[in-house]
């Protein structure tokens, strides 16, 4: 249990400081509420009850974003393997060139459908 007390310690302190922060700005905050600060803010356009459009994302917009973070993902899992290569050996890199092969069929399967298209 030792070499986990400075983590718990770190962790109780951020924790404190979350919960000492929110209640600090709700206590000294303005209490002040009015129409143009409970509206959403979009980058100085006045909002609008609906998405232009109609109400809906297109589904490129989330495809978009799924593919965002499956790209950052391998390149979290490319930095250890490259740091470590020598070590992993040949079994390292057979892993290595099945998990790029898995995103790059997942990545020619969206481009083939249209997904990478900006309209």
């Amino acid at each position: 249990m030792n070499p986990y007390v400075p983590i718990l310690a770190i962790g109780a302190i951020g924790f404190g400081f979350a919960v000492f922060s929110v209640a600090i700005a709700f206590i000294t905050g303005p209490k002040r509420y009015n129409r143009a600060k409970a509206d959403a803010y979009e980058c100085g356009i006045e909002p609008s009850p609906s998405a232009a459009g109609g109400g809906r994302f297109p589904v490129k917009y989330f495809l978009t974003a799924m593919l965002f973070i499956v790209f950052d993902i391998e390149i979290v899992f490319l930095y250890p393997w490259a740091v470590t290569f020598d070590q992993l050996g040949l079994f390292g890199l057979v892993e290595m060139i099945l998990f790029i092969a898995t995103v790059f069929v997942a990545y020619t399967y969206v481009w083939r459908r249209g997904g990478l298209e900006w309209d």
